[in-house]
């Protein structure tokens, strides 16, 4: 692939393998509708052509909101053929996290999947800058919700421009992507990705899974997060290979879509590789066609487990959606439990330093991680319109992760603890402040404090809620999850609720989460598994999708 960073452009990539494997399968949904690389060059570059029509230029902000399909590609690959700036955001949004996303990202156009048309009509009027909605096909337009702002247009109409499109001057250095992540405090956080930036770490997948024209890649993570978009499409691109794009995860069926794609590659998060340990054991599961699987983390108490039962070599991996992967397990050596690999030294920097002081320590210790790239834009621009988190992110020339690990003397990095006020849900990071905000919108409740508490997978959290109800008042903990699902993501909808007299503080007043992480689930925790109360049933009833 290219080896002049001037060359790191998405569709300077896409061109590039449409023009050397023009009829070589490149996409391919779980249902088998497939297109070569020409065809889905040319399926974008008309898209891009309508967009352009529509308004969309370079620097154009354009949301998607939708499930992995064709479209979602051909979409994201326009936007970044006009130069423009493609913002995927979770499906899961609804309310005030949608709000938050289409405000702080300033784009004038979403597109969107039907299903989530009526999530946007009820906030169409807190939006301050959306204008158009191309909505995808395969819905009934008689039944679409009707907008006072926004003009539907159909993707069809779209989609079916010619491709008569100059191509504009794009630079390693313009943002391709805005993706949101969510922290420890406040709202979630654009992280602007110049081209280089993406680039470069679906390079570093390419190079850290062997990727080679003759892979076929399974893909099932969705494509509002980097793993699925770049470490997986954008590393096929660039190998040359097929990829196979499931809509969404099936632990039960994972062995056997596998199989029937003929999957050489595929990968996720721990969770993920957890849930399809527990399936069944057959005497066959090592008969399949996969090489390598990876997971961030690849959780250790299944790690040799999973490689020998399935015939596969486990790639742990490092990494955030500002600063890429930059550890990996080097490919030729052994699996060494629990460390997510070795520094790609070629790329960035990675030390261990004291929190206190920014002071490197010596292997052994543990301490932040902090991580500067060797070439530039090769790691986020910063927050989109949070300038104040990109200063607080960046301190004494390094980012600073939040993530305690430590380095053996091999040089390999063993992960400890997050941050300690995050979240992080089956691979979503969560903002315990968002929840809170929504539970103290209650007319019945006085504060509250959200804390992650283990669940039974591998570096992974359940949401508690601690909840202090307003004097005299008292509420039914279905009656709040009720509330809470109108409000929420499914996944930031919390598990568990605890009722208390009042929250513990600090001398100047600041919650202290440390101690009610250490309560953990007591007696007095109601837990909505347990009780048998379904978000997807809570949703249907509420008339959501």
């Amino acid at each position: 692939m290219a080896d002049k960073q001037t060359e790191y452009v998405l569709p300077k990539v896409l061109a590039a393998q449409a023009e050397k494997h023009p009829n070589r399968l490149f996409l391919q949904m779980e249902d088998f509708q497939q297109e070569t690389y020409r065809q889905c060059y040319e399926r974008s570059l008309r898209l891009a052509s309508g967009l352009a029509a529509l308004g969309i230029d370079k620097g154009e902000k354009v949301v998607i909101m939708a499930p992995t399909s064709l479209q979602f590609v051909h979409s994201w690959f326009a936007i970044n053929i006009l130069g423009a700036v493609e913002v995927p955001i979770n499906t899961a949004y609804r309310g005030q996290s949608l709000i938050h996303a289409l405000n702080n990202s300033t784009a004038p156009m979403i597109i969107i999947d039907p299903q989530f048309l009526g999530r946007l009509q009820e906030v169409e009027d807190q939006l301050q800058y959306l204008k158009q909605a191309v909505f995808l096909d395969g819905f009934d337009v008689t039944s679409l919700p009707k907008f006072r702002k926004i003009r539907l247009i159909p993707f069809s109409e779209v989609e079916s421009a010619d491709t008569d499109l100059k191509l504009r001057d794009i630079s390693y250095k313009d943002t391709a992507s805005i993706i949101y992540t969510s922290g420890t405090t406040g709202p979630a956080k654009g992280v602007m990705m110049p081209h280089g930036q993406i680039y470069l770490l679906a390079k570093n997948a390419l190079d850290g899974f062997r990727l080679t024209e003759n892979d076929v890649y399974h893909v099932f993570l969705p494509l509002f997060h980097m793993a699925g978009k770049f470490m997986m499409i954008y590393a096929a691109m660039m190998a040359g290979c097929k990829v196979v794009l499931d809509r969404k995860f099936h632990a039960e069926e994972w062995l056997s879509r596998v199989r029937k794609y003929g999957a050489t590659i595929s990968g996720g998060h721990g969770p993920f590789l957890e849930m399809i340990y527990r399936q069944p054991e057959q005497e066959n599961d090592a008969d399949n066609p996969l090489r390598a699987v990876f997971a961030a983390p690849f959780p250790a108490k299944i790690a040799k487990g999973f490689e020998k039962r399935f015939g596969v070599k486990g790639i742990e991996l490092w990494g955030m959606t500002e600063i890429n992967c930059p550890c990996y397990r080097p490919y030729d050596e052994p699996l060494r439990v629990g460390s997510c690999g070795k520094v790609l030294e070629d790329w960035y920097e990675v030390k261990i330093v004291d929190p206190l002081t920014d002071e490197e320590i010596p292997a052994g210790e543990v301490g932040e991680i902090v991580v500067r790239p060797k070439y530039p834009w090769t790691m986020m621009q910063g927050y989109f319109g949070m300038p104040e988190k990109t200063v607080e992110a960046w301190r004494n020339l390094w980012f600073h992760t939040g993530d305690m690990a430590y380095f053996d003397r091999d040089g390999y990095l063993y992960f400890v603890d997050r941050a300690k006020d995050r979240i992080r849900r089956r691979a979503e990071n969560i903002s315990s402040s968002e929840i809170e905000a929504a539970v103290n919108s209650h007319p019945l409740i006085e504060e509250s404090a959200a804390v992650g508490v283990p669940s039974e997978f591998d570096a992974d959290d359940d949401i508690k809620i601690y909840v202090v109800v307003r004097q005299g008042s008292s509420l039914e903990p279905e009656e709040l999850i009720r509330y809470l699902v109108t409000l929420l993501p499914h996944y930031m909808v919390p598990r568990y609720i605890e009722y208390i007299d009042r929250l513990p503080r600090t001398d100047t007043n600041k919650i202290q989460k440390a101690k009610l992480r250490q309560f953990g689930v007591t007696k007095a925790t109601w837990d909505r598994k347990a009780e048998g109360v379904s978000i997807r049933d809570l949703i249907e009833r509420a008339g959501k999708k």
